[in-house]
């Protein structure tokens, strides 16, 4: 069986789920055994991001992975329709941090992907396959995968009441996937909708994108597609989460009442169990070089997520554009609406903190001294700072231009520094640093 990808681009637009944020999204073709590939066209340098188990950053309700400041939200429902379509490689360029909902399914997506066109590529498909059972319980829920030459599932759902119970045992392959599932849509229980509010969840939910259950009754502006619609989304979210493994995967599995949480848990647990052993060479190769070697006069996003213990939302340089060796450094922050301090910072009026842009000085500052003093396995720590003045506010679609110059060295642990930010070559912000270097070992 041929790899496939798509013939041409396609797009949609719509208000994501969680988010509450309006977003473009488009499907692109992808080289062969390239998988799937994320792409933030909104952020600075358009970041691209895969799906894999590592990444998964939170479970509630959706999917999401995050890399250094590269953040999406709700992946299960574009890539299960990509996968339950039978496309191996793709490229998903968004301008916002989450996919559309659409109606709730998959079905939006997969118009796309009959738009897109799907076509074979001159590479053998490779799978993921079993030899024995494996299985994850957890109270009253469990999945097991079986082996088995395709991709069978067999699905019993029911909410945390016990009742809606449904059940279904069905082939996946595109065409069954494309009739019985992807139009399925997602679905809630009234009395849970308050609580996921208060946990930033829903803000774009509708009764156009979900089905609402309150008590017996449907509430939705469609009735049901399918007597067992809730059972077959189910399905179809099993068929999205699964793609973390980064293979098809050829099983038949078994859920009793199956949710994200326990779909992560038994693809991990047949990651482990199939690719685990051949991965985890790279895993002791992933940031080792944790200094800024004397050659380096710039880093990039990536290796300053390697130097810095920190990560998003919390790291603020997206760039050092010079390191010279009179003891200074640039730095640049690119200030986008998309920062979450944002939201009540103020409503109406964003102004980025001026507690923050000290803190983007000292994360520049940190690199600094960690190029300048004998740093292997050391961690720099922010320890005070002085002579702070604020001159003018920051907003989104800034440019904070970070200037650091360590000013005195004390036996390579102690430092002070010079620092300001500018925009449009004007200074906003100015400060005198104070920093120490610790073992990173110590303090893990």
């Amino acid at each position: 069986m041929k790899q496939r990808t798509l013939l041409r681009e396609a797009s949609i637009h719509g208000k994501s789920l969680h988010t509450g944020q309006e977003v473009k999204l488009t499907i692109k073709p992808a080289a062969v055994d390239s998988g799937y590939t994320f792409k933030r066209i909104d952020l600075y340098g358009k970041p691209e991001i895969k799906p894999t188990l590592d990444l998964v950053t939170d479970l509630v309700r959706s999917t999401d992975i995050s890399t250094g400041y590269t953040k999406i939200h709700t992946i299960e429902h574009v890539l299960s329709a990509l996968h339950g379509c039978g496309i191996d490689n793709a490229v998903i360029e968004m301008d916002s941090s989450e996919p559309p909902i659409l109606d709730g399914s998959a079905k939006g997506f997969v118009e796309m992907i009959k738009e897109a066109e799907p076509v074979e590529q001159d590479k053998e498909r490779k799978f993921i396959t079993l030899e024995t059972p494996i299985s994850i319980t957890e109270d009253t829920r469990s999945m097991v995968a079986l082996p088995y030459d395709g991709l069978k599932i067999t699905c019993t759902s029911a909410d945390d009441r016990g009742i809606h119970t449904q059940h279904l045992s069905i082939e996946i392959d595109p065409e069954t996937y494309m009739n019985d599932i992807a139009s399925a849509r997602t679905f809630t229980i009234y009395e849970d909708i308050e609580e996921l509010l208060k946990l930033g969840k829903i803000r774009g939910g509708s009764l156009d994108s979900a089905i609402v259950i309150k008590g017996d009754q449907i509430m939705s502006k469609e009735g049901l597609r399918f007597k067992d619609e809730f059972v077959r989304h189910k399905i179809l979210d099993i068929i999205g989460d699964i793609v973390l493994l980064g293979l098809p995967l050829k099983a038949h599995i078994v859920a009793v009442r199956p949710g994200h949480a326990l779909n992560y848990k038994l693809s991990k647990e047949i990651f482990e169990a199939t690719l685990g052993s051949k991965k985890s060479p790279k895993k002791s190769a992933k940031k080792d070089l944790k200094i800024v070697a004397p050659e380096e006069t710039s880093l990039d996003i990536k290796r300053i997520l390697d130097i810095l213990p920190h990560n998003y939302p919390f790291l603020l340089i997206d760039r050092v554009l010079d390191i010279n060796e009179n003891l200074e450094l640039t730095a640049l922050k690119n200030v986008t609406y998309n920062e979450p301090y944002f939201q009540g910072h103020f409503p109406g009026l964003p102004v980025m903190p001026g507690v923050l842009q000290i803190e983007a000085m000292a994360q520049a500052a940190g690199v600094l001294m960690l190029r300048q003093i004998s740093s292997e396995g050391k961690v720099a720590f922010f320890m005070s700072c002085n002579k702070v003045k604020f001159r003018q506010a920051v907003t989104p679609g800034d440019q904070l231009i970070i200037s650091v110059k360590l000013t005195k060295v004390r036996g390579n642990k102690l430092a002070v520094a010079e620092a300001d930010c500018k925009v449009n070559d004007k200074v906003v912000s100015s400060a005198e640093l104070m920093f120490t270097l610790l073992d990173a070992a110590e303090n893990s």
